[in-house]
């Protein structure tokens, strides 16, 4: 299998196209936006000349495509036939990125191409670049002239870049999200098998909600799905004529699932499957490490999307705290939260564990990493975290090539 970020289709990606006039700073934003030189950065007007589509990944948003235009500014019968082409980049585009220069201010070719992206439905942020530069400037002009949302940045020192992502999260479409949960993982005609304990916490008469949309993923990619409980998973891949593409477990049931699947045959769990789907599974892995530097009365937050009934041994407030307290040498200071946002402040905590997500979408669970990222507390889910203190997190992520040398600490 190859890396998630290659499979990703250009069609399925978020499409983002970066606007500006010549000279206010696109490719050097697309630069600090990948932390990477990808873009060519020159002080001569006009570098950037036919639209240039790049493929490539900004953490922790995901796989989108970034359109590179000309100078909205571009003069001459040339210039007019760049704009053109510019233009109709809209019609592909999901989100418009407005770089704005504070020597030239927010003018007619900004106001311009505004009223263009309102009229193609097209949400906007205004990015008011050269902070460094300009540090008496005000930003609120744009957001006056504009009525888009405006964040203020410097390219050059990645001022503000960060609180550029958390708005492209906000105004980005709401369906926007990964396109499956295994479906880059499986191939038509495959056999998946679906390790589902009915324990206490399980709905009456039902599956949990991962539970039902992971089946329902495995049949629009044309596989199939074999559900079993933890005790019948040894004589179920006995009984399969050929081996399974891929065994998904509950996260509680990691041990057993873990003995009974044979080396060769790819191990995961729901939890991990939905931290890829609705979240950054990179960032999620990489606090996990965390976990190895708390001491007995740090402050943990365990963060649900949703209430729920809780039941006698139940996994957020008996089993993941219990399990913790075991590898830290005594009890840590938990708090517990639930519903639609993380508390104002999170600067007293060493970690937050979040859960599956299922109930929100990605948009939400993106911006509560961006959260916690901005305050420098390292975010985790259940899924990760129990295959963690299980000690096979590493096998749980090998099915992921994306994920592959975060962790670099031997896990088994």
């Amino acid at each position: 299998m190859t890396d998630t970020l290659n499979q990703t289709p250009r069609g399925s990606r978020l499409h983002i196209a970066i606007f500006g006039r010549r000279n206010a700073g696109k490719s050097s934003l697309i630069n600090a936006l990948t932390n990477q030189n990808i873009a060519i950065v020159s002080d001569v007007p006009g570098t950037t000349t036919d639209p240039v589509y790049k493929s490539m990944e900004i953490l922790p948003i995901g796989p989108v495509v970034i359109i590179d235009t000309a100078g909205i500014d571009d003069t001459g019968d040339l210039g007019r036939l760049r704009i053109e082409k510019a233009l109709g980049v809209l019609n592909k585009t999901d989100l418009m990125l407005l770089v704005v220069d504070p020597a030239a201010g927010f003018g007619r070719f900004e106001e311009d191409i505004i009223k263009k992206a309102g009229k193609n439905r097209v949400p906007a942020i205004i990015v008011v670049n050269k902070m460094d530069r300009h540090p008496g400037y005000d930003p609120g002009e744009a957001a006056r002239l504009s009525a888009r949302p405006v964040v203020a940045v410097s390219a050059l020192t990645r001022q503000g870049i960060d609180e550029l992502k958390m708005a492209m999260i906000k105004e980005a479409p709401k369906d926007f999200m990964n396109p499956t949960i295994l479906g880059d993982l499986i191939s038509p005609g495959d056999t998946v098998v679906l390790v589902t304990p009915i324990d206490l916490a399980a709905p009456k008469g039902r599956l949990i909600l991962p539970q039902v949309q992971t089946i329902r993923d495995i049949l629009d990619n044309e596989a199939m799905a074999f559900v079993v409980k933890e005790r019948e998973l040894k004589a179920a891949l006995a009984a399969l004529k050929d081996r399974p593409r891929l065994v998904v477990t509950d996260s509680q049931a990691f041990n057993k699932v873990a003995a009974d699947t044979p080396k060769d045959v790819p191990m995961t769990s729901f939890s991990i499957l939905f931290a890829r789907l609705k979240g950054d599974l990179t960032m999620l892995v990489e606090g996990v490490r965390a976990i190895d530097d708390l001491e007995p009365g740090d402050k943990v937050l365990i963060s649900e999307a949703c209430t729920h009934h809780r039941v006698e041994d139940d996994i957020g407030t008996v089993k993941i705290p219990r399990w913790l307290n075991q590898i830290v040498g005594g009890p840590l200071d938990y708090a517990w939260v639930s519903g639609i946002e993380l508390p104002g402040d999170i600067s007293q905590y060493k970690l937050i564990i979040h859960c599956g997500a299922c109930m929100i979408n990605r948009k939400e669970m993106l911006h509560r990493i961006m959260v916690a990222q901005r305050a420098g507390i390292p975010i985790v889910n259940y899924g990760v975290v129990i295959a963690h203190v299980m000690g096979i997190l590493e096998r749980a992520l090998k099915p992921f090539p994306e994920v592959r040398g975060v962790l670099g600490n031997g896990e088994k």
